[in-house]
């Protein structure tokens, strides 16, 4: 038989695909490695897919609302800021989001922009695209280089804020110091923003080139359900809802992001706890002597030290391996030098904070020989 992948378009057959955190299927495991919310969502959520779903299940047999439009106007509500339905366009999940983005803007002529280390599917979803990208480095101080952004002949530029790995956010004026000059489309990703200090949802008004995309996997503890969106000025929007599947988002998705917009109270106090944990992780592992950046997401980003006071990514590999040997799941990003030394411990309950920590001083015993 024939090679049939050898039909594919050539940049396809070159393709690396997006490596997602493991999910384990086995019981047993500490898992702190995907950033999901450690918590349950709203119980107005089942309360809505049961509703949705109804007693035969015959709603089912129906395609889903095309454009999500009860969506898009309680996301518009959710936010303010003198949005409407007509600046919202959803997704299934953030990724989707970006795709229609890439999609719509990013050609081989006109380059996607992004900075390193971030969301490592930007370039994923650019060559898919047989794209053209705009790459800026960021080191370990983690201060965006504006005047470089700004520069950038990018036709979009992808901004992780606050930034993946890092969990470090950056501030409104530095983005508005961007804004201000740059022509592309700026697109700030801000799946993690329920947890930072402030966000760029207040300068979309001002500035009709800003595209916010957020997400309900994480603080709204969703990640099942698929849900992300964009927030852009209405000829953006309409743009994207030129490319975008006709049922992008399915039935239940749609019933229960409406729920858990609904469901204020309940997140605001999920996003304290996680926030507490997280301080308090930050702080713990200062006290052990690791660099760790000040988060603003849900997940901390830390250099380990062994006993012997040494780091570097062969300290942070066998860290790693110490705990995925201990069923403790984390990220570790060797491929870059930035992040190599480092693991990224998504923000799980006091109780599962309690087994890294146990884990990880069981580990530094290990190293003092």
């Amino acid at each position: 038989m024939s090679d049939v992948t050898s039909l594919a378009l050539p940049h396809i057959a070159k393709l690396h695909a997006y490596t997602p955190g493991l999910q384990p299927s086995e019981s047993g495991w500490t898992k702190l490695n995907t950033n999901e919310c450690p918590y349950a969502p709203s119980p107005k959520v089942a309360e809505a897919l049961v509703r949705e779903i109804g007693e035969d299940g015959a709603s089912l047999r129906l395609y889903p609302n095309p454009k999500s439009s009860p969506l898009r106007a309680a996301i518009a509500l959710h936010h303010g800021e003198g949005l409407t339905a007509d600046n919202v366009c959803v997704g299934n999940g953030s990724d989707d989001i970006l795709n229609l983005l890439i999609r719509a803007f990013c050609t081989q002529d006109a380059a996607a922009g992004y900075t390193v280390p971030s969301y490592s599917l930007y370039p994923v979803l650019v060559e898919i695209q047989d794209g053209a990208t705009n790459v800026i480095e960021l080191d370990r101080s983690m201060r965006l280089p504006l005047d470089r952004i700004a520069a950038s002949k990018a036709r979009a530029f992808f901004l992780t804020s606050p930034n993946a790995p890092t969990g470090v956010a950056f501030a409104n004026a530095d983005l508005e110091r961007v804004l201000a000059s740059f022509r592309g489309l700026f697109v700030v990703d801000e799946a993690y923003a329920p947890f930072a200090k402030e966000n760029a949802v207040p300068l979309l008004a001002k500035y009709p080139n800003l595209v916010v995309v957020r997400t309900l996997s994480k603080a709204y503890a969703l990640a099942g359900i698929r849900v992300g969106y964009a927030l852009a000025h209405p000829d953006i929007i309409g743009v994207l809802d030129r490319i975008r599947d006709s049922y992008n988002v399915n039935r239940l998705s749609q019933a229960a992001a409406l729920a858990a917009l609904g469901d204020n109270a309940y997140y605001s106090g999920v996003v304290a706890r996680i926030k507490a944990t997280r301080d308090r992780g930050v702080r713990a592992f200062a006290a052990r002597g690791w660099f760790t950046y000040e988060s603003q997401s849900n997940f901390i980003f830390t250099e380990p030290k062994n006993a012997r006071g040494e780091t570097g990514p062969a300290v942070a590999k066998a860290a790693y391996d110490y705990l995925f040997a201990h069923k403790v799941l984390v990220r570790h990003f060797p491929s870059h030098a930035l992040t190599t030394s480092f693991l990224r411990i998504t923000v799980g309950t006091d109780d599962e904070m309690l087994v890294l920590s146990e884990t990880l001083d069981a580990w530094l015993k290990t190293t003092n020989a």
